[in-house]
């Protein structure tokens, strides 16, 4: 089965040669600005946010990464490609054993290109069959219908909030759409099943199940560890010297912190119940990681003070 290949480098405006710090530099810079939180244009910014994502989740994984790069730089983005046997996930469709229906998914965040390259496999055909008996009752004959599973991009937002998303689901020629909530708290990795939505059963059997496997989208600002969020704080060096008031973000808005002064590099400090939601209702907490950094160029007038400074200070961070 063809699809439209996806140059995931000129999603995010990169080189193939770009590093791991350039690429996630671009979808940072990319994914602020085309959140759909912010953006004036939402069905537009959504579009284009889940593009950069997708790009983002494979150019960011280096066994991925490598992989996609595997097939060459020859093809050219839209173009009609069809994945080599034996290759990819073949996630969202799959075929029964005796021939059946292909899958297609719509809605779910990913394209069918990476659902062919790098999504979840089908959980395999059901568990039907005749019985082992001499004499089998029409009941022997039923088969179950194959379980299909997929995967779901949800965003940190809907991780928080919940909320209920419209997937497509094709069966051969037919269509069929199921609003599928996705409720607060829920993990990365969890499936979310949609019983009797998988492949038909044949003989009177009943139809299989549809399993959507949550993938956290990737967000501009914080890195996700279990329900805390984490936010990496850069610091000008006479913030983390003399302490500072900072505002930094998080799901629900900016809050001002406090640092310390005298702060180092990699200190955390948490800001309570600003993290991810819980089964329970509670809420994680927001690890804030600073992280000093010192000016690329300085004016003269700066390296004079600088270099007063170095003249005054007793301060020796080898001794």
């Amino acid at each position: 089965m063809s699809v439209q290949y996806k140059d995931y480098y000129q999603s995010l405006g990169v080189p193939r040669t770009a590093s791991a710090d350039e690429i996630k530099k671009a979808f940072r810079k990319l994914a602020r600005e085309f959140h759909p939180d912010v953006a004036k244009d939402k069905k537009k910014a959504e579009e284009k946010f889940k593009e950069i994502n997708e790009a983002y989740e494979v150019l960011s994984d280096a066994d991925k990464r490598k992989k996609y790069d595997e097939l060459g730089a020859n093809w050219k983005s839209g173009a009609e490609f069809r994945p080599p046997p034996g290759y990819g996930g073949q996630a969202f469709r799959g075929r029964h054993a005796g021939g059946g229906e292909d899958f297609h998914f719509g809605g779910t965040g990913f394209s069918d290109f990476f659902e062919q390259m790098f999504g979840a496999r089908m959980r395999g055909a059901g568990a039907g069959g005749f019985g082992q008996r001499g004499n089998f009752s029409p009941d022997d004959l039923a088969e179950r219908g194959a379980d299909i599973e997929g995967d779901i991009m949800v965003t940190l937002e809907e991780v928080a909030r919940g909320s209920v998303r419209t997937v497509n689901v094709r069966h051969g020629d037919r269509a069929e759409s199921h609003q599928v909530k996705i409720p607060p708290g829920i993990s990365e990795g969890q499936k979310l099943r949609l019983a009797g939505r998988g492949e038909s059963g044949s003989g009177g059997g009943e139809n299989g199940d549809l399993f959507l496997r949550v993938r956290f989208a990737k967000h501009p600002d914080f890195e996700v560890d279990g329900h805390n969020l984490v936010y990496e704080l850069e610091l000008a060096p006479w913030e983390a010297a003399l302490g500072a008031e900072i505002a930094v973000p998080t799901l629900d808005g900016k809050v001002n912190i406090k640092i310390p002064a005298g702060a180092p590099s990699g200190q955390k400090l948490r800001v309570r119940h600003h993290g991810l939601a819980q089964r329970d209702g509670t809420r994680g907490d927001l690890m804030v990681v600073t992280k000093i950094v010192v000016p690329e160029k300085i004016s003269g007038a700066e390296k004079k003070l600088w270099e007063q400074l170095a003249h005054d200070s007793k301060f020796n961070p080898r001794g």
